[in-house]
């Protein structure tokens, strides 16, 4: 299948991506070892589905998972970067696209998948934003048309990222966790609370989610 994807607005320069910006930095070689360490976890297996999320709020969960999907794509790897935080996003700041359509109008069937996905121009690499604010957004993450949207780009990518809410701040990133095959814990060194982090794993536990790693996000 060919999509015909939206580019991102012009004349405008991505933010936080330093593994864009600056590939030969020390912080750029700490992401390749973070998407190398996925793939050793995860083997030969194609089509997986990743969940980021943290504890809370402000501890550089959506800066992470931009710069590993840049990453990757350097790789020549298909990836979708969808941004799964429906209520506070921040996915369409990063990547500078707009935020008009998105993943909420795909799942309320107002758009399609080939109308909302911008190409990011860093190798293979799209955004699926998320769209427009929904007054129901933990019903839409776990509709039908959200399974159906994963399985369809299950086949037309290598890897698929989701950011998502903080674990504690919303019952949304439970529902994401149980649909992905594994999920990242960002935690950052000057913020977490210790008892947040491991209450943020006893949460996804529950939630049946597989936690396939810990990301220190050091103090800047």
């Amino acid at each position: 299948m060919v999509l015909s994807k939206r580019k991102p607005l012009a004349s405008t320069k991505k933010r936080n991506l330093i593994t864009y910006t600056n590939p030969d930095s020390i912080i750029s070689e700490q992401y390749r070892t973070i998407r190398t360490n996925l793939h050793f976890i995860h083997g030969e297996k194609k089509n997986n589905t990743l969940l980021v999320t943290s504890p809370s709020k402000q501890e550089g969960k959506s800066t992470t998972i931009a710069n590993i999907a840049v990453s990757m794509a350097q790789q020549k790897e298909k990836v979708l970067l969808i941004d799964g935080n429906l209520r506070s996003p921040s996915i369409h700041q990063i990547f500078k696209t707009s935020n008009e359509s998105g993943l909420t109008n795909v799942l309320s069937s107002k758009a399609t998948f080939e109308e909302t996905v911008f190409s990011s121009e860093i190798g293979s690499l799209d955004i699926l934003p998320s769209g427009t604010v929904p007054f129901n957004p933990a019903e839409l993450l776990g509709s039908k048309a959200m399974r159906a949207l994963l399985e369809k780009v299950s086949r037309l990518y290598d890897i698929i990222l989701i950011d998502s809410p903080s674990v504690l701040e919303v019952t949304d990133t439970k529902i994401l966790a149980n649909l992905s095959d594994g999920v990242v814990l960002v935690v950052r060194q000057d913020k977490t609370n210790k008892e947040y982090a491991v209450e943020s794993k006893k949460v996804l536990e529950y939630a049946k989610a597989n936690v396939v790693g810990v990301i220190l996000n050091e103090k800047n």
